[in-house]
Parts: C-alpha cells; structure tokens; sequence
C-alpha cells in the first residue's frame, strides 16, 4: 500500500514552467492561478502552500506566512490541504489598517521597505524616521502596530530606541535590522525586549513573514487588554449589584423583623388576658364537673402553645444575628430529658414510663432553657401519634464523644412546621445536628445530637465507647388506660 502511495506522488511530481506569453505558471500541463495550493521541494523537504502573485510575479505563500518566490524548474506537486485562517489575500483582520513605523540612517533602505510593504500588505501605513529622535517624535504623537529599526544608527541607536518604544508603547513589538554575523548584537536585541531580529541584507519574504507576526501579536495584545478592560468592567458593575441587592436584602431583613416583634407583641398581650380570665373563670367554677376541668386544661395548654409559636417567630428573627446569644453551662442531659417529659406530660391523656439503665450522668455544655424548647417542640408533635401497640420510644445514647437523643412514633403524616425548623437551628447552634427519618407504615424516627462535654477520659475507653453506642435511660409514652376498662 504504501509503495503504491509513494509511486502516485512520484508519477503526480513534475517541474513548474513559467510561459513569459501568457504571464501564468504551468505544472503537469495545467495553468495555475491564484488560491491554487501546491507543493514545493525544498532542500529535499515538501513546503505545501497556496499560490499567490503580485508586482513582482509568482510565490508561495506557506503555512507560517512566508513568501517563497516561483519560478521555471522548481519541482512542485498538487496539494489537497487547505490554508487555516486568513487567505493569502487577508492574512490580517479584515478592516484592520495596521500603522508601521520604519527607523533607518539609510535612505535607499527608508524607500524600499515601505514600497516592499505597500505590495505585500497593501492595507498597512507606512511612517518612516531617519533617527532615533525623529522616531520618538512619531511614537509621543501616533500609536504603531509594529516598529523596524536598524541597530546601528548614529545618535540613538537601535536598542536605545527598543527600550523607549517598550516605554512609550509597550504592546507594540519591535523588529530590529543586524548585520550579517552580527549574532551578538541580535541576542543581546532579543534580550532586550525585540519581538525579533532580520539580517542584512534584508531577504523580502523573510520580512514580511516576520512582520505580519508582529502585527497580529500587537493585534492579539491589544485584543487582551480590551477583554481583560471589559471583564473588569463587567466585574465591578456585578460588585456594585451585589452590594445593592445587599443592602436591599438587609433593608427587607430589618423590615421582616419589625414585622415579626410588632405581631409577636401584638399577639402576647390578648394571650395574656385570656389567661387570666381562664384563671378566674376556674376560680368562679371551682367544683364543677371533671368535662368543664379538663376542659380548662386543654384551654391552658392550647394558651401555652400559642404563647411558644409567639416566641418561635421572635426566634426564627433573630437566631440568624449576633442578637441571638447562647448561655451555655453544664448541664445533665437525662435530668434535663426527664424532667421536660414530666412537665409537658402532667395533666395529659397519656402517661410516661421511665426506665433508668444506667445511673450516671451525659454532662453537656448547652443553654438549658434553649434545649429545654426544643425537647418540648419535639415532645409536643409526637404525643398526638403514641397507641397501645405503638407507643413513643425516647431513648438516650452516647457514642464516644457525643450524645444521641432518639424519638420513635407514628407521626411521619404530621408535619412538625416552624417548631422543627427552630429547633434544627438551635441544635446547630450548640454544634449538635437534628434530623428525621421516616419509614413505611408512617413510622419515623428523630436524631438530636449534642457534643458531650469533655472529661479526661483515658483514650482506650474512648475508642470502646465510640464503636458501641451505650444507652442511659429509656422513655415510653401510651395513653392512659380508661377507667372503665380497668373496672
């Protein structure tokens, strides 16, 4: 396969002919016109190109933008590949008028470059200065695409002139002209900050191959910092809506907890007043029936879970601000579990049975009243839920460094609304975390955790205790039996 390749490309090579009559170029008996693309050997190496022609006749231009001239007897073959990017036509930005500023003390030099320009990059402005100082007039008054200036020049010299165009103009690249075997020179203009070197005597394709690079890199520089001016423009319009919405948001805040102390005020004082009417009125009809008693109880409680949503909406306000202070002390996590179940479940319908396993304390560091809310809460939503057959499991764990407080009941079609939410953020607050999980046939499961407070325990005990979790105390809430079933 690959011996046939190489026979087709050798039968497809031939030598190009010039035919002077008809000013066209001819390979394999075919005439070649502009935007052709062929290749070309060269020193033993394929160049592929696309064909182009101006003033001075035939060349190839290659894939990096230099000109190779055409003529009678080069060895040459069709190509298929295709130029990227800019045509040979428009190797710059179409609309683009790039300006360039040519230095030389040589006359002949200061004409034929800039006429080599107008034919080869015909969009291009071509300023020309005899001297360093002259060019320092051109660049204080006009900014430039790509400078060119002889090294050795008398007066200001070439590097002397690199370094004040870097000063004036940074993003424009410099190309700097050197003698031949003047390699020195060239390394110490590249050193100095030159985009690159051309050596007399200056070859015109090479030329403008290395100008046309320093032009679209001043083009690509100048396009960064529009990008980057852009983006910082579009960075400091989106700092200034931040801060706006900000403010707007801090506003609306403030607003949301006028809003919310003004109702919880309004709301405290009418409660407050039916409280002590429902007292007086228990006074009027003491001995009464034990329907209108209880009946007064159930008004009691409904007054006090009124008066609790009250203070979770001051709560839900200020547990995000500074406002919202924590007083921890040391507290014992099942004195204080046990003593919330017995004041929220006194003069209820159901009962509570206390299994004590192990006879030591959980010492925690927590606000007390704090935890003692949002035991309460947690207590309030799942009583409504305990049966005979299915009643409410509370169990108090620790695991290694923390302790685990376990709610287990029928309640998962309840919805716990602020209260959880409240309660959530204040276990957070004290580093614990509170979550639920339901299961099937409505049963659900709540976790309050809370750091146990640190005792200097020896460090085998606290990897035993932290692998099994070790149960204190057990909690079980049924409704009471009715009476006449006990008779």
């Amino acid at each position: 396969m690959l011996h046939e390749q190489n026979n087709r490309a050798q039968a497809s090579t031939d030598t190009l002919v010039y035919d002077a009559e008809r000013n066209c170029l001819m390979l394999d008996g075919h005439e070649l016109s502009s935007d052709d693309t062929i290749e070309i050997q060269v020193f033993g190496s394929w160049v592929p190109g696309q064909i182009a022609i101006d003033s001075a006749g035939w060349y190839l231009l290659t894939l990096d933008q230099v000109g190779i001239r055409l003529h009678t007897g080069l060895l040459a073959r069709s190509s298929e590949f295709r130029l990227s990017g800019q045509t040979s036509q428009q190797p710059l930005q179409q609309n683009f008028l790039p300006r360039v500023l040519i230095v030389d003390d040589d006359q002949t030099l200061l004409q034929v470059l800039p006429r080599t320009i107008s034919l080869r990059i015909p969009s291009a402005h071509v300023d020309t200065a005899s001297s360093g100082h002259e060019a320092l007039a051109h660049l204080q008054s006009q900014q430039y695409d790509a400078v060119v200036s002889d090294i050795k020049m008398p007066g200001m010299d070439g590097l002397a002139l690199l370094s004040r165009v870097q000063e004036l103009q940074p993003d424009t690249p410099t190309l700097l002209i050197t003698g031949h075997g003047e390699h020195n020179l060239a390394i110490q203009a590249l050193r100095g900050g030159a985009y690159d070197y051309i050596q007399k005597p200056v070859e015109r394709d090479n030329f403008i191959a290395a100008l046309l690079r320093a032009i679209q890199t001043c083009q690509l520089r100048r396009q960064v910092k529009e990008q980057q001016s852009s983006l910082e423009l579009y960075a400091h319009s989106l700092e200034r809506l931040v801060q706006q919405r900000s403010q707007e948001l801090a506003e609306a805040h403030t607003t949301k907890d006028k809003v919310i102390s003004l109702v919880s005020h309004e709301l405290n004082e009418p409660i407050a007043r039916l409280k002590s009417m429902i007292e007086l009125l228990r006074q009027k009809l003491s001995g009464t029936s034990e329907i209108v008693r209880q009946s007064f109880i159930d008004i009691e409680h409904s007054l006090v879970r009124t008066e609790e949503l009250v203070q979770e909406l001051l709560n839900t306000s200020e547990i995000e601000t500074d406002r919202f202070i924590l007083h921890r002390r040391r507290n014992d996590l099942v004195a204080l579990c046990h003593m919330v179940l017995e004041e929220e479940l006194t003069d209820t319908p159901v009962e509570l049975a206390y299994q004590q396993v192990v006879n030591e304390p959980i010492d925690v560091e927590v606000d007390g009243d704090q935890i003692r809310q949002v035991l309460s809460l947690l207590v309030a939503g799942t009583c409504a839920s305990a049966t005979k057959e299915e009643p409410v499991t509370i169990t108090l764990q620790q695991n290694g460094h923390e302790a685990i407080i376990t709610i287990r009941d029928q309640g998962a079609d309840a919805g716990l609304g602020v209260g959880f939410y409240v309660s959530r953020k204040l276990i957070e607050r004290h580093d614990g975390h509170l979550k639920i999980q339901n299961f099937s046939g409505k049963r659900r499961t709540l976790f309050v955790t809370l750091p146990v407070y640190p005792h200097l325990t020896p460090p085998e005990e606290d990897a035993s205790s932290s692998s099994i979790p070790r149960t204190y105390a057990v909690w079980t809430i049924a409704p009471k039996e009715d009476e006449n079933s006990k008779q």
